[in-house]
């Protein structure tokens, strides 16, 4: 079964670094690398995050599939996933695992560095 949750439209995801402490738990392991979320649209959260659920309770994985801007095809594995249902829709928010090196491909958390100030 493919417990995958693949992005097929639209522009690519954002992702947004987290230093939430709950989060914690959910990066042991010998991986290098950080936890960071992203919030998606979709008509039917409570079946994707159903799907995330089905995929743990079972010991197995789920992975948030995606294009990256320059176009190339990425996965990174979901550790949290949240459904919330708003009038315009639901929102999912995605807690997923990516190395430092994918990290810093995806450029996630440099938008508000200080240090790219010119001087």
């Amino acid at each position: 079964m493919d417990d995958n949750i693949t992005i097929i439209e639209g522009p690519p995801p954002t992702f947004a670094p987290v230093h939430d402490s709950w989060l914690l738990g959910l990066h042991e392991g010998t991986q290098n690398g950080n936890v960071v979320v992203t919030q998606l649209r979709t008509f039917n959260g409570a079946a994707l995050l159903e799907r995330c659920h089905r995929a743990w309770s079972s010991r197995g994985s789920t992975h948030l599939v995606f294009r990256s801007s320059d176009g190339l095809e990425r996965q990174s594995p979901i550790v949290a996933a949240r459904n919330i249902e708003l009038p315009e829709g639901n929102l999912l928010l995605l807690w997923v695992h990516m190395t430092q090196e994918e990290q810093a491909e995806l450029a996630i958390g440099k938008e508000g560095d200080d240090n790219d100030d010119p001087e």
